[in-house]
């Protein structure tokens, strides 16, 4: 009994341990991401690898998910004669809810994926402890450059989400229930705020630091070789998924307080 209580014990501590490593890179990548030089270059090309490389992947899993959405919907509106209600009722879950939480699962798995696997292999062959041997700055390297990228990439592609599902929905209301395009947005007035906007995309920010942070810390820390990066990429993608929907809950209680 004894020794399995030790054993989840030393568990937990470990945990605790690496969620305080997790927190150390954190505080370190925001000090540096502010303290020049700065390197433009690395920012704009991981722009482009997560942001732009991105948006195919959200436009169209976005469009699928309204008109899944309008077609499971359409029949329980028809009936109640409440067709007119369609608009907002999937425009409101789109902003708040599915848009950013979509594209920010999407996105996280691969990009997430990605970091790990790009840093993890630097990590096994020893290129990471080379660029400490030249002088220079890993975290400043590797780790801000991402961190930025995904920080400012992960609230545009909510906002490509959010579009893109409202779209969706909007054609496959027409062809469904017969509700045009021009009452489905205009049906919209007074039911969408700003507020139900920008909160769903502010939630995106946050969770594009932390699928960069979890990327880059895992990858840093992988061990094992080969086999050791794929376990970490695996690793990644399922850490940054369940901390996203968790997080999800937390933020939209936090913001229907505020």
């Amino acid at each position: 009994m004894k020794e399995i209580i030790l054993d989840i014990g030393g568990y937990f501590l470990s945990i605790l341990e690496r969620v305080g490593d997790v927190v150390i890179l954190f505080y370190r990548t925001l000090y540096t991401s502010i303290s020049p030089p700065f390197n433009f270059r690395l920012v704009v090309q991981q722009l482009d690898e997560i942001g732009f490389k991105s948006t195919p992947i959200v436009v169209v899993s976005s469009i699928a998910i309204g008109m899944v959405m309008v077609v499971q919907l359409a029949w329980g509106f028809a009936f109640f004669g409440a067709k007119g209600v369609i608009g907002p009722i999937v425009t409101l879950a789109f902003v708040r809810e599915l848009g950013p939480v979509l594209a920010s699962l999407l996105v996280g798995g691969r990009v997430g994926s990605g970091i790990t696997a790009e840093i993890g292999s630097m990590q096994v062959t020893e290129q990471i402890d080379a660029i400490r041997t030249l002088g220079a700055d890993p975290i400043k390297k590797l780790v801000v450059p991402r961190f930025i990228a995904a920080a400012i990439s992960f609230p545009f592609l909510a906002v490509i989400a959010d579009l893109s599902g409202i779209i969706g929905a909007m054609i496959m209301a027409d062809v469904e229930l017969g509700v045009k395009p021009r009452l489905f947005i205009s049906s919209m007035e007074g039911f969408i705020t700003l507020t139900d906007f920008f909160s769903g995309i502010l939630k995106t920010v946050f969770f594009g630091i932390l699928v960069s942070i979890i990327g880059c810390y895992v990858g840093m820390t992988t061990e094992g070789g080969t086999e050791g990066v794929g376990r970490a990429t695996t690793l990644t993608v399922v850490i940054s998924m369940v901390l996203i929907i968790v997080g999800d809950f937390f933020l939209t209680k936090l913001f229907l307080i505020l």
